[in-house]
């Protein structure tokens, strides 16, 4: 207890020394602001909040909280009811598909972002949108343990992504088909099941609310 408020304390009086106020308590997982959030919010001359406080990037793939500690190991969804959430391209221009069902972790998502920076550094302004978020805690044992004793220790974060669900989403300007797909290509590489390049269009984009597919087969009544 000692230790976290401490903690506390301590960002507290750094962002007091950086010029922004901040009033409440400083969760445990709170980032400090950057110097240009810092400039910003003096020069709008607006109080940040919490929520505005706290940026997140690729390299903290994690959940803020959890109610448990640690959760059962599951199975990869599949969908038998005809659902079609995260099968459109909603943000990029090019997205990254998998055809099979599989759990990924964290440190291969961060992995998949590097390669795509990577490739496409010479894109400038280039956006990338993340559609699956790892928040499942996976514990593991080690080699020649013995059955019982309770359940492993904590080993890493992961997140269970169904059969035709689209991962990554990339989008910038003079971004072409050819260099967009070479990417994509080498960034399923690190996936370890077969991956599709997608093409935002009239078929693959986002459908309004209206426009989307029943998610299960309407029950017709035998004659």
């Amino acid at each position: 207890m000692w230790a976290q408020r401490f903690a506390g304390s301590l960002l507290r009086s750094r962002i007091a020394a950086s010029g922004v106020a901040l009033f409440g308590r400083m969760p445990s997982s709170g980032i400090l602001p950057t110097a240009k959030h810092t400039s910003a919010f003096l020069k709008s001359g607006s109080q940040p909040t919490l929520r505005q406080i706290q940026i997140r990037g690729l390299h903290n793939l994690q959940p803020r909280r959890r109610k448990y500690k640690k959760a059962q190991k599951g199975r990869v969804p599949v969908r038998t009811g005809g659902s079609t959430k995260g099968n459109y391209m909603a943000f990029g221009d090019y997205g990254l598909r998998v055809k099979l069902g599989l759990r990924l972790s964290a440190k291969t998502i961060t992995a998949i972002h590097a390669s795509l920076k990577r490739k496409l550094k010479a894109i400038k302004d280039l956006k990338v949108w993340l559609r699956v978020f790892p928040d499942i805690p996976v514990t593991t044992k080690g080699t020649e343990v013995r059955m019982g004793k309770g359940k492993g220790a904590f080993d890493y974060w992961a997140c269970r992504v169904p059969k035709d669900k689209i991962v990554f989403e990339i989008k910038g300007p003079g971004l072409n088909t050819e260099l967009a797909k070479d990417a994509i290509r080498q960034a399923g590489f690190k996936l370890g099941v077969p991956t599709e390049f997608v093409i935002r269009n009239e078929a693959t984009k986002q459908p309004k609310k209206d426009a989307m597919p029943p998610t299960t087969i309407p029950f017709q009544h035998a004659k």
